[in-house]
């Protein structure tokens, strides 16, 4: 797939502010480039999205999958439209394909506060929040996406799928992110989330989430209900460290996550399998601001620095990791002078004033 020396990104701007916070994105990799000692980062842009189905009825051609699939790492902008929309009344969600046909089982949300900005939460700790909730990306409620039926005008149904082998993987996944985590002087503590008290489906994710901690006793194992967690992380988002839970579940919880950090604009995204991760923000599209220079790039970054990171760790290369953090450093850094607030938190800068305040920032970060 690499030659050590050049690593393939599949690049997906997508629909509205996609390539935008894109273009900001291969701006900032690129003054990056000098630190990766001699790494080039060969980038090829593909078409994929709702704007393309509108044009084409396509709306992520076989050709361009495949491109995507053959990359070392895959960086998504943004995709879907609220107008746009297949025979069966379903937006477009290719990024969903995505996660499915590479088998892209784990969704890891970092929930990590920046200095600088007003937050929601008044409690000093959680201006210095650190945990990642890890989501399951290919099956649980939304496996039935394709398969759910509606009975006459009385009755809809979709299917919740859990099953031992996608399950042993996302939680085998959490207990060696935690384990890494502790190194680095976190607790080393894995919460699994569920509604074990009333469904028989998470009855069975508990039991096997419990046989998987066994394996790893060197890390901390608890439960909790999904409503005791959302509310806990409003409470009290500082008591946890990794948080591992269903896709459903792990798509209501990480945007609540998302609100604990300033908002959507804030928060990277990856979802991880075996031999092939994607990279994206965690927000949508946000077709009222595509154009006027609002949308914020800061989750595209640090996505990007998710990037680099996982690169380096997969294939053993120093400089790609040394690089991802640097790059984190920098918008922490562009952030922590306090003057930068992004549209979305009340303030005036847009795109290019966060893009350059981070440019700024990566020319004294080492």
């Amino acid at each position: 797939m690499t030659n050590q020396r050049t690593f393939r990104i599949a690049v997906l701007p997508g629909d509205g502010i996609g390539s935008e916070v894109m273009a900001a994105c291969l701006r900032v990799l690129d003054a990056l480039s000098p630190s990766l000692d001699g790494i080039e980062l060969a980038t090829e842009t593909l078409k994929a999205g709702a704007e393309l189905y509108r044009r084409s009825g396509e709306a992520f051609p076989e050709a361009a999958f495949e491109r995507a699939r053959q990359a070392d790492a895959i960086l998504l902008g943004a995709m879907g439209l609220p107008d746009v929309r297949g025979p069966d009344g379903r937006e477009m969600a290719p990024q969903l394909d995505l996660r499915e046909r590479l088998q892209l089982f784990a969704g890891v949300r970092p929930i990590r506060t920046l200095p600088g900005l007003a937050l929601p939460l008044a409690d000093p700790r959680a201006s210095r929040l650190d945990l990642v909730l890890v989501r399951e990306s290919t099956e649980g409620l939304f496996a039935g996406r394709a398969g759910g039926r509606i009975e006459g005008d009385e009755t809809a149904r979709d299917t919740l799928t859990i099953t031992r082998s996608a399950s042993e993987r996302l939680f085998d996944f959490a207990f060696e992110l935690a384990r890494r985590r502790k190194a680095a002087s976190r607790p080393g503590r894995v919460t699994c989330v569920d509604k074990a008290n009333v469904l028989r489906s998470f009855g069975f994710f508990r039991g096997i989430f419990d046989e998987r901690a066994r394996l790893f006793p060197d890390i901390q194992a608890e439960h909790c209900y999904v409503d005791a967690m959302a509310l806990n992380l409003v409470r009290q988002p500082w008591s946890y460290d990794v948080i591992v839970t269903e896709n459903m579940f792990g798509d209501i919880l990480s945007d609540l996550g998302a609100g604990l950090m300033g908002g959507m604009g804030m928060a990277p995204s990856a979802d991880i399998g075996e031999s092939h991760a994607v990279f994206q923000p965690c927000h949508g599209s946000a077709p009222d601001i595509a154009g006027q220079g609002k949308a914020n790039p800061t989750a595209m970054l640090l996505s990007a620095a998710m990037m680099l990171e996982w690169l380096g760790d997969k294939h053993d290369v120093a400089a790609c990791g040394r690089t991802g953090r640097r790059l984190t450093a920098a918008v922490t850094a562009a952030f922590a002078e306090g003057s930068l607030r992004p549209f979305e938190l009340g303030g005036q800068d847009g795109t290019a004033e966060i893009t350059e305040a981070v440019l700024r920032a990566l020319e004294q970060t080492p």
